[in-house]
């Protein structure tokens, strides 16, 4: 196991978030806490999305490399297109670390 020392104010902060006193699992559970709250994030942007194009990103690549996608070259379009293909690499990323955590 890895020793870390935090100082007093992470640690009273730490404590005061989690409820734990013991630096290690009051670090574990932020860690976990922070995860759910970029995973909520991210679904929310990944949902949006959705919503606005009416399918998921999957779908939309495939519509976007045969050329069905109207005015993909636009500022808007391909905007949605990079951000979308990010949240959701990082739904996956954030997903896969807190499985590790759970």
């Amino acid at each position: 196991m890895l020793q870390v020392k935090i100082s007093k104010p992470l640690h009273h902060v730490l404590s005061g978030l989690t409820g734990e006193n013991r630096a290690d699992v009051a670090l574990e559970l932020a860690a976990k806490d922070l995860l759910r709250l970029k995973l909520k994030e991210v679904e929310e942007r990944v949902s949006g999305l959705e919503s606005r194009y009416r399918m998921e990103f999957a779908e939309f690549k495939q519509a976007w490399d045969a050329g069905k996608i109207a005015n993909k070259h636009s500022y808007e379009v391909e905007r949605d297109y990079w951000e979308w293909e990010a949240a959701v690499g990082d739904e996956k990323k954030y997903r896969q670390m807190l499985d590790e955590l759970l």
